[in-house]
């Protein structure tokens, strides 16, 4: 597709979009094809913001330990349809076993953290996870809207930010507030709008699979209490970064603990993500792509395993 047509393409739906919200008609508008739209889709930039499950996967331990094994192999299964020569055919199958938190990457349904005993809503959290199936009242990963898996983006490298342009990372324990949001989004040239996803690179991707003590340590950069308060003004529906809690820790203030996820999850209804590999997207400096988001869903599950998308 040329520059000129997929500005034409984008423009008219655009325009269609503002005449339906408008309640006006939109005839003069010529239907755009099917055809059109996987051309344009296509054309853009693909970055896998997924790193690789496997044993060296760092998982925190509160969390189930990553396993996977073949149960069966190809030399175990062939011709086993049969019992005997002449049907050709084998095949493999496997058993995986992991944590739906704090993976490669993953995202936290809203029930999986209440504060004092209260959920999104004002749900009762002890009833709500009355049974081991699952966390009910609609707030279990089953329930992630559709609408949020195809979504606006804004990526904040905060981190190369502060270094001066460099991909260095942030040092550990660092928080970042709602001024170093502002400063990056100044400096990057993009503005983050009601509705968008919101994804934050600490340059921490990088300990990944690779220093896990260190990723997995007491001590990582985040979010804290000031920068939480900035994504709730802006009305960011998802948000994420590249670390493991997704806020920094020590997550403390005071005796109070994981603050950040409560003002998101519990107070707000904000998704979480984390884990995600941002360092593609922020070698190629890449500030707005079209997220795309998209968690089994189970029903009444605390969160779920990712592979996600950034097209730009």
């Amino acid at each position: 597709m040329s520059d000129l047509s997929r500005r034409q393409w984008l423009g008219g739906a655009a325009l269609a979009g503002a005449v339906a919200a408008s309640g006006g008609a939109a005839q003069a508008q010529p239907r755009l094809s099917a055809d059109d739209l996987v051309r344009t889709v296509k054309g853009a930039r693909v970055f896998d913001l997924s790193f690789v499950w496997n044993d060296r996967s760092p998982v925190l331990s509160l969390n189930p330990p990553y396993a996977f094994a073949l149960n069966r192999t190809h030399k175990m299964t062939h011709e086993i349809y049969g019992q005997a020569p002449g049907s050709r055919v084998s095949w493999a199958s496997d058993i995986m076993y992991f944590s739906g938190q704090h993976g490669s990457p993953t995202l936290d349904a809203i029930g999986h953290i209440g504060r004092d005993l209260k959920l999104h809503g004002g749900v009762d959290a002890v009833a709500a996870t009355a049974t081991p199936g699952g966390i009910g009242n609609k707030l279990g990963m089953e329930t992630f809207p559709v609408d949020l898996m195809l979504n606006r983006a804004v990526i904040l490298d905060v981190a190369r930010q502060l270094a001066g342009g460099k991909p260095d990372p942030l040092p550990p324990g660092f928080e970042v507030t709602g001024a170093h949001l502002d400063a990056t989004a100044k400096a990057q040239g993009v503005e983050v709008r009601p509705g968008d996803s919101l994804l934050i690179r600490t340059g921490w991707g990088q300990y990944f699979g690779t220093d896990n003590a260190k990723f997995l340590g007491e001590q990582s950069p985040g979010p804290g209490q000031d920068a939480a308060r900035w994504i709730i003004d802006h009305k960011v529906r998802l948000a994420g970064d590249d670390t493991a809690t997704f806020e920094k820790r020590p997550a403390a203030y005071g005796k109070e603990l994981f603050s950040v996820h409560m003002m998101l999850l519990a107070d707000n209804g904000i998704f979480i993500m984390e884990n995600a590999n941002l360092e593609p997207v922020g070698d190629a400096k890449v500030g707005v792509a079209l997220l795309i988001v998209t968690p089994l869903k189970i029903e009444g599950a605390t969160g779920s395993a990712l592979r996600v998308l950034a097209l730009a």
